[in-house]
């Protein structure tokens, strides 16, 4: 072993696989940068004098006597408000031509907030997508996932969210991008002149697998710089976990450690964990800044008991899940299937007094013509009733489930009292009498 300006320095390796390579080293920590052979590589694994590196751009020709060099830190990020506005790779070095940032070094994957400083979470998101907030409200602080077939367009619902969102700032995280996806987010970001307010972190299908592990504790790392020191509503989006969670497979798999249910490391719903645990509402006694998070994953053919979305629902606060609605022609957020068990926090409370109501109603009428439309198929008489609630489904699709759909929590209150008027009577809705003397469209 040599030492040269602080940094130990190692030309013996002892095993070399295809993602990682193992020495003797000593006085080396967990989580530790190091160049192998002028390689990025991370420490995973420390056994007495044993250390296992995972070599970021793959083994691919590292000879046994390379020189491996430990650089003395975790992967770290300069945080600052230079971030806003720019874009990221997975080591945090700007890949937009712009400058490099000025500010703190931080290094990323810290702690979880204390849960003692944490409030309860009460503070309305609103995102924009009406089937979102009507039915699923979110909540500042929350955690939650986007269930998703790979072929629906979560991206543009995520880029769609970043546009319309209430928050102070948006941190995206993108894991396995394709370069359109990329170019598709700069682009919307860029012509909607949202840009100031957003911080993007990417790793392309370009770019090693193994770099997408970095990314939500690189988003992270952002997004606790604007909660903690600026006092901002933070929300953080991620896309798409599914990759990331191959990634920790490969990293595994790569090391012989057994996998466990699906071919994911055991160490999944830690690892899940571990970056979802870190959304979180702040008292205002300390600023009352929250993290907010919204991350995909992509089910396999449609599999919700799969691995990643088994334990994702564990440590979650509830699912979107997006569905193609083969009646109206386009994708929508499912109300059956969707939950956001946090949303009566605030509906009606930081929304319109009517909200709970309405909202009830309306999954109760979509439900009826669930059941109409199963009555049709099997070939029984529809009554009067079944037809209107056939009618009210298509269009309560169209103009408040469909992703698409771009109105406040105001209109799409009245979208669905429009709605209710148009095909029912008052007594059918089942909603308080009050309300309904208050808000129920006048002839």
């Amino acid at each position: 072993m040599a030492t040269k300006a602080f940094q130990k320095i190692y030309t013996q390796i002892t095993a070399i696989t295809k993602a990682t390579c193992s020495l003797k080293a000593e006085g080396v920590g967990n989580d530790e940068l190091a160049t192998v052979n002028g390689k990025l590589a991370q420490v995973v694994k420390i056994i007495g004098d044993n250390v296992t590196l995972q070599v970021f751009q793959g083994t691919e020709g590292i000879p046994t006597n390379a020189e491996v060099v430990f650089l003395g830190k975790s992967p770290s990020l300069k945080v600052s408000d230079q971030l806003a506005g720019r874009f990221f790779n997975a080591y945090g070095d700007p890949i937009d031509g712009g400058p490099q940032i000025e500010g703190k070094e931080v290094e990323i994957g810290g702690p979880s907030v204390n849960p003692v400083r944490r409030k309860q979470p009460s503070e309305l998101i609103a995102t924009g997508i009406a089937g979102i907030d009507l039915n699923n409200t979110l909540v500042s602080g929350q955690k939650i996932p986007f269930f998703a077939d790979p072929d629906q367009p979560y991206n543009q619902v995520m880029a769609n969210v970043a546009l319309r969102a209430e928050a102070d700032k948006i941190i995206l995280g993108g894991m396995g991008l394709t370069n359109d996806d990329y170019l598709y987010f700069k682009n919307v970001f860029s012509n909607a002149g949202v840009l100031d307010h957003i911080v993007s972190f990417v790793n392309t299908t370009e770019n090693p697998p193994v770099e997408r592990l970095l990314i939500p504790d690189m988003a992270l790392t952002a997004a606790e710089y604007f909660a903690v020191e600026k006092h901002e509503k933070v929300l953080v989006l991620l896309t798409d976990m599914t990759l990331y969670a191959d990634a920790l497979a490969i990293v595994s798999n790569r090391m012989d450690q057994i996998p466990s249910k699906d071919s994911m490391p055991g160490s999944l719903y830690s690892d899940l964990a571990k970056i979802y645990e870190k959304a979180v509402q702040f008292p205002e006694t300390i600023g009352g800044g929250s993290i907010t998070i919204i991350a995909v994953t992509t089910l396999s053919g449609g599999d919700i008991t799969h691995a990643i979305p088994d334990n994702t629902g564990y440590i979650t606060e509830g699912q979107l899940y997006l569905r193609r609605d083969s009646e109206i022609g386009k994708v929508i957020v499912d109300p059956f299937r969707s939950l956001s068990r946090l949303k009566q926090l605030v509906a009606g409370k930081k929304t319109r007094e009517d909200h709970p109501q309405v909202m009830n109603a309306a999954v109760r009428l979509y439900a009826d013509a669930a059941n109409a439309k199963t009555k049709k198929e099997n070939g029984f008489d529809l009554t009067n009733y079944d037809e209107r609630c056939l009618e009210f489904a298509r269009d309560y699709s169209r103009e408040i489930l469909a992703i698409d759909v771009n109105i406040n929590t105001t209109e799409m209150l009245d979208v669905a009292w429009q709605l209710f008027g148009k095909y029912f009577k008052p007594e059918e809705v089942n909603i308080k009498a009050a309300l309904v003397e208050k808000y129920w469209p006048k002839a």
